[in-house]
């Protein structure tokens, strides 16, 4: 593996109820860009935007970070319902298969899985939930991260559920500054792996601090 290479690969909810922030998502993902542009080391990001029209459209496959362009409202335009596993599910199939192809010593040293939504599973008729948490705890042990951003707090319970750990997913407000606090966070903590200052993207006290939908699920 090649220690100063990392993969992200980013499943972002297009569905209809993401329209209310939909410039703040658009903001939050330019920002995240902008930020690990700066970082030392070899980067590649997969983007995949998922509705019930389209439930995996592919933006960006394994595109050098440093090439990807800002996301635009004709890029993100919000829009039916929400596949969330379908787009789940073929999202870590589509990265399987990228790094199966890829030799040893050229393999990403960090491969992670960032997922955000605004709300639960609605629409999917590929994968279910046993098949995801399935699929999602053999990739663990192989060493993939994943990542889970939600604005509905039955959707964070449905991603514990699923076998995403709890200090990897945060409940974000729906709000401007929801938004990009969360960006801002995971934009740090991706920084913090791809440096090898940590060997997982957590987040911490400070940034759920920031979200009121955080401080209902302590109590």
């Amino acid at each position: 593996m090649k220690e100063d290479y990392s993969h992200i690969s980013v499943i972002l909810d297009r569905t209809g109820s993401m329209e209310p922030i939909r410039d703040d998502t658009i903001g939050g993902f330019n920002t995240f860009l902008a930020d690990q542009k700066k970082q030392p080391g070899t980067a590649t990001l997969t983007l995949v935007q998922f509705d019930s029209e389209d439930p995996y459209e592919m933006i960006h496959d394994f595109k050098l970070l440093s090439a990807v362009p800002n996301l635009t409202r004709k890029t993100y335009v919000p829009r039916a319902a929400t596949p969330l596993l379908d787009a789940i599910g073929r999202g870590i199939n589509d990265l399987e298969q990228n790094l199966s192809v890829m030799p040893e010593e050229e393999k990403p040293a960090h491969v992670v899985m960032l997922v955000v939504t605004d709300g639960q599973e609605n629409a999917s008729r590929e994968f279910t939930r046993n098949q995801i948490t399935q699929m999602i705890s053999k990739k663990q042990e192989d060493g993939w991260k994943f990542v889970f951003l939600s604005a509905d707090l039955d959707a964070i319970d449905d991603a514990l559920a699923q076998g995403v750990r709890a200090d990897s997913a945060m409940s974000f407000d729906k709000d401007k500054a929801g938004v990009a606090a969360a960006w801002c966070a995971t934009s740090k903590h991706y920084g913090e792996l791809r440096m090898n200052m940590t060997d997982d993207i957590v987040y911490d006290d400070s940034d759920r601090a920031l979200h009121k939908s955080e401080r209902k699920r302590k109590k």
